[in-house]
């Protein structure tokens, strides 16, 4: 009797365990106190276990609702939002911010932030809150004005959240890109870098002016010129890169010209050589012509002695001449050594 006795112990605090987790009475009570009978059922609350879906955060949710004056939220909606894998805490606390902020959250848009991967309840606090943006992160912004000169910008971006911007809109990189490429735009377009440092307003007028939080999440109230400092002379710089390449380019051609009239010239002393090759030849085939007239009797033993004295006379004659010219070559050279 006794095992009997408390085997029937055990099943009765079993079922009892199981019986007040399936129906959790203490929420319900909560509820009805709370929101008054009929807002949220028993049913209801044995449904959300079933489903896997904790009673205590829906009901929290609910009261926390109804409580700031949103009566319009219940418990199916939710049930739907966290089943879809939302964030029920966040979607809550963002609806409440904003309608305390009297800012328009439609419960369905807030949902569909959170389920976008936006922290909604974050946004909701910037829209009230506008928070700030340094562009960039980390360092400063180079631009160079018409005059060469560099000048070194950091900028502070106030922003706010926009609300309907957040579904499918651009994050906070994208301010910093856009207000970075004005602010460079607005440097190069300027005469001079004293334009700049005189009035740097100027830079955050131009940037304002192009709607650079168009298609993002955010709206851009202020952009302010946090620091701005001169660096180098970039264009004296690049005049004398420029200077050094047209010195290096014109070198490349001369040595290519040189080297051209060195190609030249040892093609005509190959064609030289090519034409006493050619003479060589020639002289070579007249004995054999020679020897051919003898033999046919085109030439006798007497034109053959003529040819030879000609040709005696002919070499005397040359060595005539080329005395003669080196002792005229001499004697002008000692009539100039003697002035």
């Amino acid at each position: 009797m006794p095992l009997v006795q408390g085997a029937f112990l055990i099943v009765i605090i079993l079922f009892l365990v199981l019986f007040f987790y399936f129906v959790p009475l203490g929420m319900w009570v909560q509820a009805v106190v709370s929101l008054g009978l009929g807002r949220i059922r028993i049913v209801d609350l044995i449904r959300m276990r079933l489903r896997k879906i904790s009673p205590r955060l829906v009901v929290d949710g609910v009261i926390n609702t109804h409580k700031a004056g949103l009566d319009h939220i219940s418990t199916d909606m939710l049930e739907t939002h966290y089943l879809a894998g939302g964030n029920v805490e966040n979607i809550v606390s963002a609806m409440i911010a904003s309608d305390k902020a009297k800012i328009q959250l439609p419960f369905e848009i807030a949902t569909a932030i959170d389920l976008a991967g936006r922290d909604v309840k974050s946004a909701v606090e910037t829209s009230v809150y506008p928070k700030v943006i340094n562009a960039p992160v980390d360092g400063y912004l180079s631009a160079v004005a018409k005059d060469g000169i560099e000048l070194k910008a950091r900028a502070r971006v106030t922003v706010r959240t926009n609300i309907p911007g957040l579904v499918g809109g651009a994050t906070d990189d994208t301010i910093i890109a856009r207000v970075g490429e004005g602010i460079v735009s607005a440097i190069g377009s300027a005469l001079t870098y004293s334009d700049v440092l005189e009035n740097p307003d100027s830079i955050s007028k131009s940037v304002l002016n192009k709607g650079l939080d168009s298609g993002t999440a955010f709206e851009i109230l202020s952009i302010d010129i946090a620091d701005l400092d001169v660096g180098k002379n970039i264009g004296a710089s690049l005049q004398a890169d420029q200077a050094e390449a047209d010195l290096r380019v014109a070198q490349a051609k001369a040595e290519t010209r040189r080297a051209m009239a060195v190609a030249e010239e040892q093609e005509m002393q190959a064609k030289v050589q090519q034409m006493k090759a050619k003479v060589v030849e020639a002289e070579s085939e007249v004995p054999q012509a020679m020897s051919q007239a003898f033999r046919e009797g085109n030439l006798g033993i007497f034109d053959y002695y003529n040819m030879n004295n000609i040709k005696a006379d002919t070499g005397m004659r040359d060595s005539i001449a080329d005395s003669s010219m080196g002792t005229n070559d001499s004697a002008e050279d000692s009539s100039v050594d003697d002035k």
